[in-house]
């Protein structure tokens, strides 16, 4: 039934369009109706606000591109041609208010479908991510922070061990094994703070694991995208190092000839990881497990709540590595 107002029938259309107007005046979001040219034609009630524009008169028909920099502004004409062939595209920008005032958005662009069923004009919403942005520069400037200061604090750590450990070539070796464990320390540290301590890439890790034990090129590894936690990622670069040292003294990296192929996957729940050294001597079981080894083949295990096997094959040791998945990210 129709809604009657002081003697007057409100259609349904007119009740629909007020609650719309209400609608788009109450959002904080910037709505915005441009046309296939890419030209300004509508901006909500709401949107002229956050924008703080005073007279939309003043900006109608300007290219909607143009409000953006850098590399928005190749991104807001891509949303554009995007929107004209019938498809959607989002990106994050900086454009400044009307009033001058820099803002970073988040922008929805999408097409405006017509009677005939291609598009006629062109939809954006943008939402002011402006305090997330600000959140983030400054979780990055603590994480250079952080980083600057751990780098401190290893080089401490190494000066207090060159001074204390002291004596003949048992502990010359003693001292080389811990500074380089400890290096190794550093350059996982590094890779976490570059993400906040929030993860590391496990091709990114053993990239830089392992570049300062040899030719990169006598490795290969190949794998999925894999994510690791502060915890297991600290783990794995000091397996990494643990396991390239022991090639280098025994195993494939011994010879000219040695390979080492390094595969990781995920199925089914599950996390799998091999190192497999091959043309290099032949090789024999220790006699006595040390400090590597034993971080190998049982702090690993634990760390990745899985199980891990070393496979002194002649032709070259396999080292496995087993566990599930949600085990990679747990801290």
């Amino acid at each position: 039934m129709d809604a009657i107002i002081v003697g007057t029938t409100v259609t349904p259309e007119f009740r629909d369009a007020r609650f719309m107007r209400s609608l788009l005046a109450a959002s904080d979001d910037c709505i915005k109706v441009i046309d296939l040219d890419g030209k300004l034609a509508f901006m909500s009630e709401g949107g002229q606000r956050v924008m703080e524009v005073s007279d939309f008169n003043a900006v109608k028909g300007c290219p909607w591109p143009d409000f953006w920099q850098g590399e928005g502004n190749a991104e807001a004409r891509s949303a554009i041609e995007a929107a004209r062939q019938g498809r959607s595209a989002r990106f994050q920008g900086a454009a400044n208010t009307f009033a001058g005032n820099p803002r970073y958005w988040d922008v929805q662009v999408g097409p405006i479908i017509g009677a005939d069923g291609q598009p006629e004009a062109i939809l954006s919403v943008s939402r002011d991510i402006t305090l997330i942005k600000e959140a983030e520069q400054r979780q990055h400037l603590l994480a250079l922070e952080l980083k600057h200061r751990m780098k401190n604090t290893f080089a401490m750590i190494q000066s207090i061990a060159n001074q204390t450990i002291r004596g003949g070539p048992e502990v010359a070796a003693i001292k080389e094994a811990f500074t380089a464990r400890l290096a190794t320390m550093a350059i996982a540290q590094d890779i976490l703070t570059q993400t906040v301590w929030a993860k590391a890439s496990l091709a990114h890790l053993i990239g830089e694991s392992l570049k300062g034990h040899s030719d990169m090129s006598r490795f290969r590894s190949e794998g999925p995208t894999v994510e690791l936690s502060s915890r297991t990622a600290l783990a794995m670069a000091l397996a990494l190092h643990e396991l390239a040292t022991n090639a280098i003294k025994y195993g494939a990296l011994a010879q000219e000839s040695g390979r080492i192929d390094i595969a990781w996957s995920v199925m089914d729940g599950a996390f799998a990881f091999e190192w497999r050294e091959s043309g290099g001597p032949p090789v024999q079981p220790p006699t006595r497990l040390g400090f590597g080894s034993r971080m190998i083949e049982r702090a690993m295990a634990g760390y990745f709540q899985g199980t891990t096997s070393v496979d002194y094959a002649v032709t070259g040791i396999v080292f496995t590595l087993r566990g599930p998945v949600e085990a990679l990210t747990a801290d």
